[in-house]
């Protein structure tokens, strides 16, 4: 018997819980890094400068593909020997194109887990990133219609997750945040009063890395491997 009783408020991530996304931008880096080819940084040194260009970038323009293309062309101005001209600038936004080109590729059993979930309780998919980009991802995987709700943000902090509560009238004590990233699933919704479950993904974007906080006394934080065992809980 599942633990916790119907008529929970499960709130679910998207990217790298639903499905795979992270991997596909690790690809791009890979091979960003390869045709980068610097004889003065290592790999991990280039890769570091990219990361802190992927913040600087976030901060102005926010997610999404387009401001990844920024950070690869941003990151090879600054360390390239050579300037960028047109067949340089092509090659690095195409990295990046070859995202947008990648099917949805659901994660195991979260279909029929999803579909199980929606029997008991009420499920509202909350997702981060530019709103176009995601939207197309949800009506893509062809999941929206096992959510009550759509939630597409700019940015996932705590006066986020208690705009939506107040948005939809829920109760924090029965309402969850489910999801892949410390950073914006996790901690955030621990600090807005919900519970949490964090979901294990070996690709999490490094961006989203950080110490899972402790649940504050009467709240739940559990942790699983696959998505498959939401069911055993709720």
């Amino acid at each position: 018997m599942p633990q916790f009783a119907p008529g929970q408020t499960l709130l679910i991530d998207a990217d790298d819980t639903l499905w795979e996304n992270n991997v596909y931008f690790e690809r791009a880096i890979a091979a960003f890094i390869s045709y980068l080819n610097h004889h003065e940084y290592s790999p991990a040194e280039v890769r570091q400068t990219l990361n802190e260009v992927e913040r600087e970038i976030i901060l102005a323009h926010g997610y999404g593909l387009p401001s990844f293309t920024r950070s690869l062309v941003t990151c090879f101005e600054r360390l390239s020997t050579e300037p960028m001209d047109e067949e340089k600038h092509q090659r690095v936004i195409g990295f990046a194109n070859s995202i947008a080109e990648q099917e949805i590729e659901l994660l195991p059993h979260v279909k029929e887990t999803l579909s199980d979930l929606a029997t008991r309780h009420r499920l509202i998919l909350m997702t981060k990133g530019d709103h176009a980009e995601q939207a197309d991802k949800v009506r893509r995987s062809g999941l929206a219609t096992l959510f009550s709700t759509i939630e597409i943000v700019a940015e996932k902090d705590p006066s986020a997750y208690r705009a939506v509560l107040e948005r939809h009238q829920l109760s924090p004590r029965t309402s969850w945040m489910i999801g892949n990233s410390p950073k914006s699933d996790i901690n955030p919704a621990l600090a807005a009063g919900l519970h949490a479950v964090f979901l294990f993904h070996k690709d999490t974007w490094i961006l989203e890395h950080a110490t899972l906080s402790t649940a504050p006394e009467g709240q739940h934080l559990i942790e699983l491997e696959g998505f498959r065992k939401l069911s055993v809980i709720f």
